[in-house]
């Protein structure tokens, strides 16, 4: 094992106020930006992005108890969420005001885009991605019926009025049933399918979130379904059962020319070890921070799997670390 290098790497996956599921720039939120800049010149951090939520979801169905009381206003009454539209604007005014009031800290503007294999052309409609300094990639949802063996999603009958449930029927609380193109997330999945069953669904989407042209750099939290994996039924999670399609998942990324984010939420050895197995050339260190404390979390920790699977540091704290 070489000498790890003294200072902390650029912390590549953060949220500000200007990630919708904080709350949004008038929420209680309001300055996280600053705050988080603050906590970087006092922790050390050389340098960080702003990587602020871009979810173009038109069909995302969710249970009410997955989101947190701020978020709950923006599901309807068909349990499909509203995602509000990214605050560009002020997202880059505030960029500018931190800049000028922490010169000693590198300020780098970026996005996580959810779904980048099927949202691309969307995003290019609101943004130009080219302005951006860092755009991550995540899968964050997958869909919600299974198809059959006749290519209709199990459980439900075609009429119609589309794609229903078996009876079409009102749930208890008036919402209507989820209809076949819908997308949940992980937790969502797990109360309707075996535990299983939604991993191997979730790491059989990533290829084709890397295959095209998408301008996400980074591939961010491998293990997002297994934040959620209900260890009170299952026991803990596992990963050898689902070890080739783990590492099928890194061979396509790689493959891509992509970098794998060390997502330092909970860390987890045998992702930089599968990773650098598997062909994998590059990393990036993210705490995905929504709050200043959040910051640069289990960094120390987190570098020293990243040495220990062969990747080193290049001279800038912001440049990716490779093997």
């Amino acid at each position: 094992m070489t000498s790890l290098p003294v200072g902390l790497p650029a912390d590549s996956h953060v949220h500000s106020e200007f990630s919708w599921d904080t709350g949004g720039p008038d929420s209680a939120a309001r300055g996280t930006m600053r705050a988080t800049c603050a906590r970087a010149v006092e922790i050390g951090l050389p340098a960080l992005f702003f990587t602020e939520h871009l979810d173009l979801e038109d069909a995302w169905f969710t249970d009410l108890e997955d989101f947190a009381d701020h978020e709950r206003h923006l599901v309807g009454a068909d349990g499909v969420v509203a995602v509000p539209r990214f605050d560009v604007d002020g997202y880059l005014e505030e960029i500018d005001r931190c800049r000028a009031d922490f010169p000693q800290l590198r300020i780098g503007t970026g996005l996580e885009f959810g779904q980048p294999g099927l949202r691309l052309d969307a995003a290019r409609a609101q943004l130009d991605l080219s302005a951006f300094d860092r755009i991550i990639g995540s899968l964050h949802t997958v869909p919600l019926e299974r198809p059959s063996a006749d290519g209709e999603p199990a459980g439900e009958e075609q009429s119609a009025g589309g794609a229903r449930s078996a009876d079409g029927a009102r749930s208890a609380d008036g919402a209507l049933p989820p209809r076949s193109e819908h997308r949940a997330e992980p937790n969502t999945l797990f109360r309707r399918r075996p535990a299983l069953e939604v991993i191997r669904d979730y790491l059989a989407e990533v290829p084709a979130q890397v295959a095209g042209e998408g301008p996400h750099e980074v591939v961010t939290h491998l293990d997002y379904a297994v934040r959620y994996w209900p260890e009170e039924v299952e026991g803990p999670f596992d990963p050898r059962p689902l070890e080739e399609e783990l590492r099928g998942a890194m061979r396509a990324i790689a493959a891509s020319g992509r970098a794998l984010e060390i997502n330092t939420r909970r860390l987890r050895p045998w992702i930089p070890q599968w990773w650098a197995e598997e062909g994998g050339e590059a990393i990036s260190f993210g705490s995905d921070s929504h709050t200043p404390l959040a910051l640069a979390a289990n960094f120390p920790e987190a570098m020293a799997l990243a040495d220990w699977a062969g990747f080193r540091p290049g001279r800038d704290p912001r440049e990716l670390w490779r093997r």
